[in-house]
């Protein structure tokens, strides 16, 4: 028998007003409910309904994972330098890591993400080919530094997270157990009552090769993604590469000097020249691991420096400064161009030999004409870098894409034997002979799955939970009066009875109007109302989300909501 949670006893202090520093839905909805408390900027305590939904994601989770045959470990939060400075992640990391000392002087961090431990885990329990394949999991706590800890559990410093990892010995065993995580992962957000895409993502520092993300649409969102109208395709924009010709200039003439002065941007080249700005070349000098480079784009598109990231990773990408431009003479600020530039030079596709642009000269007031691709000047990387704008061609079938926000909810990856190589992860194979060890990472924020379910379900009243992972199956209310709340705890103690998890609102002393406002807030699935018919031994049932209400006797609401 579930056991009837009374309001009269919970430790839940509902608001009335949004707080003054909540910027999302969730953020918002988590704390006048009473389900979460800010402690410090990005860090958040689960107060008793918080905790009961995010233990119903957990057990979620974990069912889906012990159903694909995964075992549940527990790994420290705390953990020694040595193993992420093997992997380059103790730099990799940044300011993201939170590094601290022991009363010995020695080097510790709090977890980000655990391949590096779980690989050595696997190094000392497995040893032969016969231990493989295995996947592990745990659900923990994780830590990563934010500049600007925002929108409450959903972008924090300190947060729950599910992490798995996969072991095999070849590639065709890493593919299988990657399609088991993937068809779990879906079973889970299911299950959950999201609504989620599967896009194509890169692996940042994750590393690896094959990489997918499972994203949750809300306006929330800090991701965005494209989606193809017209075929399956869907992607972070990150992940999505330029497939689209591009056509060569007709007879382009000498390159031609311009007078343009005080043209220092696209916008006032542009303008000075009545010319569109996709006429122009525009080239942002970054340094990459502190050598300064060019990176050239149409002008009427921007460069994703996370794109530029991901393509030289590990390399180091940031804007060259006022001080770089003085230390290189040869850089003329607001007016570089291509054209005999000493530095390394990376352009985007649609920079393609034979297109001819309007460019820096080099020249403090001059741009030049006619400057074309292949014959003026020479590309030394093509990479994909620009910004995706609604309406470019998708990869798949060149139908203008759309463009959209999202949560991200879970991400996998194909590691492949990065950190098997790092620390050399070997087992005894069948000939014999030593046979190194392929990974697969796996990620799902739970903590974060609880804010995207509030963005996604709430409504203008509050929070409406599915029933899957809500606080209780029926939230039963007193209207006030003696025989209301004896009814009402009546009811509620068979309903208990019949395993239905119930909260009941018997609060002495509270208004009506503030328990159905409350229960409108809090958003169990099913609100019972012991009210003006209560003599008569009748309730009101109410359908949170769809605000449907009928009357029924005891025995009939006994019935509807055990069906």
């Amino acid at each position: 028998m579930s056991q009837v949670q009374r309001m009269s006893r919970l430790m839940v202090k509902t608001l009335r007003d949004d707080p003054a520093d909540a910027e999302t839905l969730s953020h918002k909805l988590l704390v006048r409910a009473g389900y979460v408390r800010r402690t410090s900027a990005g860090i958040w305590t689960w107060l008793p309904l918080g905790k009961k939904v995010f233990d119903n994601v957990s057990r979620v989770v974990r069912e889906e994972m012990d159903a694909i045959g995964a075992q549940e470990v527990l790994l420290p939060a705390l953990l020694p330098r040595e193993p992420y400075e093997a992997s380059g992640r103790w730099e990799e990391y940044g300011d993201l890591l939170f590094r601290l000392k022991d009363r010995k002087g020695a080097d510790y961090l709090l977890g980000p993400t655990h391949e590096e431990i779980f690989t050595q885990v696997v190094k000392d329990q497995c040893t032969s080919y016969k231990d493989l394949p295995v996947m592990l999991y745990q659900i923990q706590t994780k830590y990563r530094d934010e500049a600007r800890p925002r929108s409450g559990v959903l972008r924090g410093r300190e947060f729950q997270m599910k992490d798995s990892y996969s072991f095999d010995t070849t590639d065709e065993g890493l593919a299988e157990s990657y399609a088991l995580h993937r068809q779990a992962y879906q079973k889970i957000f299911a299950r959950l009552g999201l609504d989620f895409r599967i896009v194509s993502a890169v692996s940042g520092a994750m590393g690896g090769s094959a990489s997918e993300e499972f994203l949750a649409p809300a306006a929330a969102g800090e991701d965005t993604f494209v989606d193809c109208p017209a075929c399956d395709y869907a992607a972070n924009t990150e992940a999505v590469t330029f497939t689209a010709s591009v056509t060569a200039a007709t007879e382009p003439g000498p390159v031609e000097e311009l007078d343009t002065p005080d043209t220092p941007t696209i916008e006032t080249l542009a303008a000075f020249l009545d010319v569109p700005a996709s006429a122009t070349l525009k080239n942002l000098l970054v340094k990459v691991d502190g050598e300064i480079t060019a990176v050239g784009v149409p002008g009427d598109r921007e460069v994703d420096l996370g794109k530029l990231g991901e393509h030289l990773a590990p390399a180091v990408v940031e804007l060259v400064t006022a001080e770089d431009f003085e230390d290189r003479p040869d850089l003329v600020r607001g007016y570089v161009g291509p054209q005999g530039l000493k530095i390394r030079y990376i352009a985007d596709p649609r920079i393609a030999p034979g297109t001819a642009w309007i460019t820096g000269a080099n020249k403090p007031g001059t741009h030049a004409r006619d400057v074309v691709c292949g014959r003026d000047f020479e590309v030394d990387d093509y990479l994909d870098v620009v910004v995706v704008e609604a309406g470019d061609p998708c990869p798949a079938c060149g139908t203008g894409l759309k463009l959209d926000r999202a949560i991200e909810i879970g991400h996998i990856f194909q590691l492949g034997r990065k950190y098997a190589d790092t620390f050399q992860l070997d087992v005894l194979g069948q000939q014999g002979k030593p046979v190194r060890v392929t990974m697969g990472s796996y990620g799902i924020g739970v903590s974060r799955a609880v804010a995207a379910l509030a963005e996604q379900s709430a409504d203008e009243q509050g929070l409406c939970w599915p029933r899957e992972i809500a606080p209780a199956d029926v939230h039963v209310v007193a209207a006030g009066k003696a025989l209301q709340t004896e009814l009402a705890l009546d009811v509620s103690e068979q309903l208990s009875a019949a395993g239905l998890r119930v909260l009941v609102d018997e609060r002495p002393g509270v208004s009506p109007g503030v328990k159905f406002t409350d229960a409108e807030l809090i958003g169990v699935p099913k609100i019972l109302v012991a009210g003006r018919r209560s003599a008569d031994g009748v309730l009101e049932l109410k359908d949170r989300r769809t605000g449907e209400r009928e009357e029924l006797t005891v025995a009939e609401a006994i019935a509807r909501l055990t069906a």
